[in-house]
């Protein structure tokens, strides 16, 4: 399909890039790589007026150390952080699960913080920051803000991002003792995952961000808990569904998304070494 008339303008900085939003509001959209929003302009399910240029931004395509956490610029490639020994070495489990996002065209264009910023409980990346504890930097008039990666997705494609804010930059804590295991099944390589389980573990710390469990990217709450209390791999598994609503469609059941779940925490506990 062909998406309705639009305008566009390419930001010249980031603080070009907040004084269009700010005068468009709702009717302006970002545009980084275009991987999660040309698809819905072209299905029409979304209609900006305006498309806001900021993929040649390249003060926020960056990967380094910061003290205790990682920077990650939110206009940073997939490939880039796919490859970055940085991530590789402090947050392996980043660098594994962007490898397995979409394929090497998706993974040169795409971006970080298009990706999270899009929301999409189906997509990868979202539950693996919510896994490695991850906060996310929103810029807008009013300066700055720290977001928790789990306050920030709040539903269904939705995010703490205001209509006059900008996702500008990933902080990952550095955690270079770390085991990890990213498991995804899907029917066909490069498709959304049915159900995919981020795992990380560092001494007693344990995270788990599932993906497509919820209406959005969502924390294995009683996973962690049950971790955290000793119990086995295949025990702390089996609650890996507890609270969460996942829904149905021509690919999985809600009983069978569960099971997956279960499953896929259980091997990526075990391959972390629980």
């Amino acid at each position: 399909m062909i998406p309705i008339s639009f305008e566009y303008e390419r930001a010249g900085s980031l603080d070009h890039a907040l004084s269009l939003l700010a005068e468009h509001g709702d009717e302006a959209k970002l545009l980084a790589g275009g991987h999660s929003l040309l698809p819905l302009m072209k299905y029409r399910l979304a209609a900006p007026a305006l498309l806001v240029d900021v993929g040649r931004l390249t003060d926020l395509s960056y990967v380094r150390e910061d003290g205790d956490h990682i920077a990650i610029g939110a206009l940073t490639r997939h490939r880039d952080v796919e490859t970055s020994e940085i991530v590789k070495a402090d947050a392996g489990l980043l660098a594994a699960a962007t490898s397995k996002v979409g394929d090497p065209q998706v993974r040169h264009r795409g971006t970080l913080g298009g990706a999270l910023a899009h929301g999409d409980p189906a997509s990868d990346l979202p539950a693996t920051v919510i896994a490695l504890g991850a906060s996310l930097v929103v810029q807008g008039p009013g300066g700055a803000r720290e977001v928790a990666a789990d306050d920030f997705f709040t539903g269904f494609l939705e995010t703490a991002l205001g209509d006059d804010e900008m996702l500008t930059e990933v902080r990952i804590p550095r955690r270079p003792n770390s085991t990890w295991s990213f498991q995804k099944f899907n029917r066909r390589a490069q498709d959304w995952a049915i159900v995919g389980a981020a795992v990380m573990l560092d001494g007693e710390t344990c995270g788990v961000g599932l993906v497509n469990m919820d209406s959005r990217p969502v924390r294995a709450v009683a996973v962690e808990a049950a971790v955290a209390s000793g119990a086995s791999a295949e025990d702390a598994a089996a609650q890996a569904a507890e609270g969460l609503e996942p829904s149905a469609d021509l690919n999985a059941s809600v009983d069978y998304r569960c099971h997956l779940a279960r499953v896929l925490t259980r091997r990526g506990l075990e391959e972390s070494g629980l």
